[in-house]
């Protein structure tokens, strides 16, 4: 059975379209709980796109109750600046992504060569200090999983964007192979095994009959644009559902 963490991005990116605080994203994480997420996921970028650094400590208190059985993840490239958000907030999770801070979004995942390694090992440890689970972002590679064994990390979350792609086309079993090889070998190695991006109703059952270890997804955009159609919380549970058949 995997977690579904749900990504709150979007939630704030329409707020941030007007001055009003509507959608109130207080209200939505409550939802979200509610309903039967077992997490929530903010993405606090420099340009404060949709979640601004303000809303981090709002959410983490109203959490509070909630944890650890539900889990704060905070994603982020490991700079000073995300460092001092998780130090002061301590989430049970941090996802650090290697995407530089103009990128549209997160796509591409760490090789941990050369200047990568070199930058994420010390983040991984100054963001194992406060107590956090310390996740990278990876593409769908098996060579990748030594490399973060090296680094330190507790775990991976493999981008499934690409499945989703190849999903829609009908042409997914090639790539939906290399996230289960990538998927074991992380599993066989210790590390927790996370997935996200583009993920949905529709593509999430192949995933979970491939990899059924899944420990969690992390699920903002598809959600979100489900919600319209079928209500926020009611996508919230379905979602839960869907991750919860494997």
């Amino acid at each position: 059975m995997a977690r579904l963490s749900v990504n709150l991005n979007k939630i704030a990116l329409l707020r941030n379209s007007r001055r009003t605080g509507v959608p109130d994203l207080a209200h939505f994480a409550r939802l979200a709980l509610t309903a039967g997420a077992r997490g929530l996921t903010v993405h606090p970028r420099p340009d404060e796109r949709h979640i601004r650094a303000t809303d981090v400590p709002m959410l983490a208190a109203l959490m509070r109750p909630h944890r650890p059985a539900c889990e704060f993840n905070i994603e982020g490239f490991p700079d000073e600046r995300l460092l001092r958000i998780v130090r002061d907030n301590r989430p049970e999770q941090v996802t650090l992504v290697p995407d530089a801070p103009e990128a549209f979004t997160s796509e591409e995942g760490w090789q941990l060569d050369g200047a990568q390694a070199a930058l994420a090992g010390p983040a991984i440890a100054a963001m194992r200090a406060p107590g956090c689970r310390v996740i990278l972002f990876i593409d769908p590679d098996p060579d990748v999983i030594g490399r973060v064994v090296q680094s330190g990390a507790d775990g991976v979350e493999i981008y499934t964007g690409t499945y989703a792609a190849e999903f829609r086309s009908g042409r997914n079993a090639a790539v939906l192979d290399r996230i289960a090889a990538t998927a074991a070998r992380a599993r066989d190695a210790g590390l927790a095994v996370n997935a996200g991006h583009d993920l949905n109703l529709h593509n999430i059952p192949p995933l979970m009959r491939a990899v059924p270890f899944l420990a969690e997804a992390s699920i903002g955009h598809e959600l979100t644009a489900d919600a319209l159609e079928l209500g926020f919380a009611a996508a919230v549970s379905a979602y839960a559902k869907a991750l919860a058949s494997g």
